[in-house]
């Protein structure tokens, strides 16, 4: 299993962590400010997102802009009835957690599941084949599963959704279980995904 570090995820959960107001951003390709809602890219090169003002967001949404380098995250998020990843299925991927996303990469030409941890995310071996995946965005795009507490919730989210849930656990996780904080946390996170997909 490979950890997927992000430099801006540390920014991210070192600001949570201290509570400070957020500074001033600007888009990380023109540095014109930008307001506190606002859309990402994804570098493909490195895995990092990227914030980007309104003119960058235009500019980058067509599938042939970026050459190849960059990719504007959507915002479509989708609540699925219907189950895509069986009992079965998620027993034999054999996670330490039970939250996981799941997304296409363009660059490696398949398939990759990652986990959520207090170190980020960790790929880990995708062994069934996912139809679903090859309908959404490469890259950008991800299924996301929780199965914690109980839990059988999957959804289509942009892939910054999975970026701040990593950060979140990341932030919150204490010990070797992860403490009270984070798993108060984590059922917060995704009621917020159902008010942001009826806002969609």
């Amino acid at each position: 299993m490979t950890a997927v570090g992000s430099s801006r995820l540390g920014r991210l959960a070192q600001r949570e962590r201290e509570r400070e107001p957020p500074p001033l951003e600007r888009c990380e390709l023109c540095s014109a400010p930008i307001a506190a809602d606002h859309r990402h890219l994804m570098d493909l090169q490195s895995r990092e997102v990227m914030c980007a003002c309104q003119a960058c967001t235009v500019l980058f949404d067509r599938g042939a802009a970026g050459g190849g380098h960059y990719r504007l995250v959507p915002t479509r998020r989708a609540r699925l009835d219907d189950e895509v990843l069986t009992d079965a299925m998620w027993e034999e991927l054999r996670l330490p957690v039970d939250i996981a996303f799941f997304l296409r990469s363009s660059a490696e030409d398949r398939q990759m599941a990652f986990y959520p941890g207090p170190m980020g995310a960790t790929e880990c071996l995708l062994t069934v084949e996912l139809g679903i995946l090859e309908t959404l965005e490469p890259d950008v795009e991800a299924l996301l599963v929780n199965r914690a507490q109980g839990a059988r919730e999957q959804w289509i989210v942009p892939i910054d959704d999975c970026f701040r849930l990593v950060g979140l656990i990341r932030t919150h996780w204490r010990g070797l279980t992860g403490g009270k904080e984070v798993w108060q946390a984590l059922p917060r996170f995704f009621e917020e995904l159902d008010g942001e997909e009826r806002r969609s």
